[in-house]
């Protein structure tokens, strides 16, 4: 089975930047879409920001103009830069990656998840 393997988070003060990475621990065929999500306590899961395989982004407002997605179609992997972080930005954020089609093609894999902190 195929996992998202996620890096990057950590503690960072108001202000400052983080960059997350995600890569597959195996060969995968190439995703339509990934995207992070993040998960506060007690908070329901969301959408940070996704982008499809031609490079159509989409952002949460809360994060625009803030957090930039980008991705390596030949490696499967998608990365997520985080500027200006605040404390509401504090979370475990999760990396998805979706494919549609044929039972036998189709998938839906998710990461471990990593925490961001964001704490002076």
């Amino acid at each position: 089975q195929v996992q998202l393997v996620e890096s990057g988070g950590g503690l960072v003060q108001p202000g400052g930047s983080l960059r997350l990475s995600c890569a597959p621990s195996g060969t995968i065929s190439s995703p339509d879409a990934m995207g992070w999500y993040r998960q506060a306590p007690g908070k329901q899961r969301e959408l940070v920001a996704a982008i499809t395989k031609r490079g159509t982004t989409n952002y949460a407002d809360s994060v625009k103009g803030r957090f930039t997605i980008t991705r390596d179609n030949a490696k499967n992997t998608v990365y997520l830069q985080m500027n200006s972080l605040k404390p509401e930005d504090t979370a475990v954020y999760y990396c998805n990656a979706k494919k549609s089609g044929s039972y036998f093609s189709s998938y839906d894999y998710w990461g471990q998840g990593t925490q961001v902190t964001v704490s002076s």
